[in-house]
């Protein structure tokens, strides 16, 4: 997503069963808007996703804990 303008809507394709739960916890840490999950025609978990102007980096190695920790 580096490199996305602010307001670009992300879609998600997320086979992990906890992504309904971890995607939205996932926005909240940085920022970003969870907008839910997206029909798909070929049947495949999308979620949507708003990114934000002030976004809050996370780490390149885990990017599911905040850069500051």
């Amino acid at each position: 997503m580096d490199g996305a303008e602010p307001g670009t809507v992300v879609h998600v394709i997320a086979t992990d069963p906890a992504a309904p739960l971890a995607l939205p916890a996932w926005c909240h840490m940085t920022g970003h808007h969870y907008l839910g999950p997206v029909p798909d025609p070929a049947g495949r978990p999308v979620y949507a996703l708003r990114l934000a102007a002030e976004d809050r980096p996370t780490r390149p190695d885990a990017p599911w804990h905040s850069a500051d920790r």
